[in-house]
């Protein structure tokens, strides 16, 4: 018999009972004869038996005509949500021999043989909610355009909705203007979905525009409505008018929910900001909301990021005083935030505790381990873990197999990454472009550049587009072989290809001119590249061809000059750098102090050390011994390192 209900949930009417005509027999009776017995019935109850003994004589594929006169009896009793069931059961058993619109279209002309019942437009509304909760929208959008007059709100909304929930909200946009049209007049459950539409695609303005729209007419918003607003605005980091519809919501005596705080909760946590995200969830306790697994998830996830682990631990510890039990989330979270902070002890603990607990690990997991593993140098360990994977069924995927090769490059162990990209291959998981420009790189470190470029070439002939890594890598590698022909060509075929070279390309390149006696060169493309020419205006400076340069770059450039007896130059580029609030390191004075010192300018040696003195930096023994063989060479200057060496005194700690 065709369970509707439950068990526990069963109305009176859905068994049975002697006390009702018995339903006539399909042996004995036409289809038709079974039709009318259904329509004729007096209650639902005895419509249902007779509906479910005729489906056990005939099947439901039979005859669909059963499914129609049931559904019609239902939806004169006002009985919705079951005449949807039973349509839903209906397409589900026709879609076991034929395409969805095709059931669609059989399921309609079924019901199109009873339009004389005065309940029609109900049934065809019923049926267009039913398909649009299937999700089969089209089908649904099918029948609103077969049926002609406009169905009942409920099926309107049903259809937008479904329109959003598969994302094609340009479709939904067209469908509520055509409705429109027709006199459609949006409710407040209309402009939930109004307004879930526009903050799925990021827009909203338009939503708060909506939602103002409502309250013009009245429409007073649900605790879904200002939960849905709420959750597009932390979505798009606009947490202070999420506090605000937060606000207004409360003070509209409307109760935030469980899904309002994690919407909260998490719009701060991604912004780093835990105190915030602390001060909700105690307030969300306080109103006698209990926290879920989503939440615990957010906040530990949210504190791992910032490397609170400590406050982590004690959230996950306090989950199971809520009756709440870690899942995967929960997990790769916390092994997540350990591996990143290369705690992998940590890391594996809680891995072995999640298996411990019944929890299998996923991909993800075993990705978070494996690249946790290879980041510190533990590429053996890591690729145990991928063999594990294997054993216990879970796939591995590009990420995975990445992983590994980039740990194996990093070692300087080609042999060994190119035969984890074999077993890539072997398993079905084609390379991509990552794992070329890791072999790239791989390839230009170790010198081997004809290597690297057989890479590239095979790259290209599978179609893949090499990005900036893999150009970078071969520009690096080229410029270190004092190719500077090649490495200029890859950088004009990077930008026939609509690439942008990145601070590194720029760093690599202009690194490769200097050691090539280039200095003009140099200092053009620097200006070229970056956003520090002061020839540039102001407008073409946002443009994304140029990048800003940072200490290391200006490192570069300064050494360059230096080495070329350009000391002017090196110190007019150096104060660029500190007016440009960039802070130099050790190697950025032990270039530029070196230059003052073989063109003797006392003067700019003592501002420079003065300078160093005044940020902090603390000399390394290249750096001291400079000093220290600079200072004794000029018997002007070495009242000035016993100043400046009780100065470092002082601000070294005790």
């Amino acid at each position: 018999m065709l369970k509707l209900w439950p068990p526990k949930h069963i109305p009176f009417y859905s068994r049975y009972s002697p006390t009702l005509s018995k339903p006539v027999s399909s042996s004995s009776s036409s289809s038709n004869d079974l039709t009318n017995t259904i329509l004729n019935c007096k209650t639902p109850r005895q419509a249902l038996e007779s509906f479910n003994f005729a489906i056990n004589q005939i099947g439901p594929r039979k005859n669909p005509q059963l499914y129609s006169a049931i559904v019609h009896f239902l939806v004169g009793a006002k009985l919705y949500c079951k005449a949807r069931y039973l349509l839903k059961d209906l397409i589900l058993e026709l879609q076991k021999f034929c395409k969805p619109r095709r059931a669609c279209h059989l399921t309609f002309n079924a019901l199109s043989r009873l339009e004389s019942s005065r309940f029609t437009p109900n049934v065809f509304g019923s049926l267009i909610i039913a398909l649009s909760e299937m999700g089969l929208v089209d089908e649904g959008l099918w029948v609103y355009h077969k049926i002609g007059a406009l169905p009942a709100i409920q099926a309107c909304n049903a259809l937008l909705g479904g329109l959003v929930e598969v994302a094609r909200f340009d479709s939904m946009w067209e469908l509520y203007r055509e409705m429109g049209s027709r006199g459609f007049s949006p409710n407040v459950v209309s402009y939930g979905v109004l307004i879930d539409c526009c903050c799925k695609k990021g827009d909203v303005l338009h939503a708060r525009e909506l939602f103002d729209e409502m309250g013009d007419k009245g429409i007073y918003p649900t605790v879904v409505i200002y939960t849905t607003l709420i959750h597009g605005l932390c979505s798009k980091s606009k947490m202070v008018e999420a506090e605000s519809m937060f606000e207004a919501m409360r003070e509209a005596g409307v109760l935030p929910n469980l899904y309002t705080y994690n919407s909260l909760i998490d719009g701060y946590c991604k912004l780093a900001n835990i105190k915030q995200a602390l001060a909700l969830y105690r307030n969300m306790l306080d109103d006698g909301v209990r926290p879920n697994v989503v939440t615990f998830g957010i906040l530990v996830d949210g504190l791992c990021k910032v490397n609170i682990f400590t406050t982590a631990r004690n959230f996950f510890a306090s989950m199971a005083k809520f009756g709440v039990r870690p899942n995967i989330f929960v997990y790769n979270c916390l092994i997540d935030g350990h591996c990143k902070a290369e705690k992998l002890y940590e890391a594996m603990e809680f891995y072995l505790e999640m298996e411990k607990h019944g929890i299998p690990p996923d991909v993800f997991t075993y990705n978070i381990l494996i690249k946790g593993l290879c980041v510190v140098g533990r590429v053996e360990e890591a690729n145990g873990l991928l063999q594990k994977m294997n054993e216990e069924g879970v796939i591995a995927n590009s990420v995975t197999y990445n992983s590994l090769i980039d740990g194996y490059c990093k070692e300087g162990n080609l042999e060994k990454a190119l035969e984890v990209c074999s077993q890539m291959t072997e398993n079905g998981v084609e390379p991509n472009v990552i794992t070329f420009s890791t072999l790239i790189d791989g390839y230009c470190k170790t010198g081997n550049m004809n290597a690297a470029m057989g890479m590239y070439s095979e790259m290209v002939i599978k179609g893949l587009l090499p990005d900036v890594v893999a150009f970078t890598a071969l520009i690096d590698g080229h410029c270190k072989n004092n190719n500077m022909k090649e490495a200029l060509r890859l950088q004009k075929e990077m930008l026939e290809v609509g690439l942008t070279p990145n601070l590194l390309t720029v760093s690599c390149l202009i690194d490769g001119l200097f050691k090539d006696g280039r200095t003009s060169d140099a200092i053009k493309l620097f200006l070229e590249k970056t956003r520090s020419n002061p020839l540039i205006s102001e407008g073409s400076k946002s443009d994304c061809c140029f990048c800003f340069p940072d200490h290391v770059l200006y490192t570069a450039v300064i050494q360059g000059l230096c080495k070329d007896g350009q000391i002017f130059k090196a110190t007019k580029f150096f104060s660029d750098m500190r007016c440009y609030g960039l802070r130099p390191d050790v190697l950025t004075y032990i270039v530029i102090l070196k230059g003052q010192f073989q063109a003797k300018h006392k003067l700019n040696v003592m501002l420079l050390h003065a300078d160093m003195i005044k940020i902090g930096i603390m000399p390394n023994a290249v750096l001291d011994l400079i000093l220290t063989r600079g200072y004794r060479a000029n018997v002007e200057l070495k009242s000035f390192l016993r100043c400046s060496n009780d100065q470092m005194e002082f601000l070294l700690p005790a």
